[in-house]
């Protein structure tokens, strides 16, 4: 339990940048050392949206969680 608490605590410092944009991100689960997320808003159809994932926000996960192996983003 201890990950998903340190990935919903990264997930709030990065929202601000991501609101910024006109978008937002939810924290849905982490499983097999991928953590799921929701993008919204002007995220969830920016063309950009597999950079955010594969580089930014994996990035970002893996500065603090190298065990982390993806990002992927679940539309609902």
């Amino acid at each position: 339990m201890f990950m998903e608490e340190k990935i919903k605590e990264m997930i709030e410092q990065m929202r601000p940048y991501i609101n910024m944009d006109g978008g937002d991100i939810t924290f849905i689960k982490y499983e097999d050392k991928y953590v799921y997320v929701r993008l919204s808003g002007a995220c969830s159809d920016c063309i950009g949206i597999d950079i955010t994932l594969n580089n930014n926000l994996l990035s970002y996960f893996q500065s603090e969680i190298p065990e982390i192996e993806g990002v992927i983003n679940v539309n609902l």
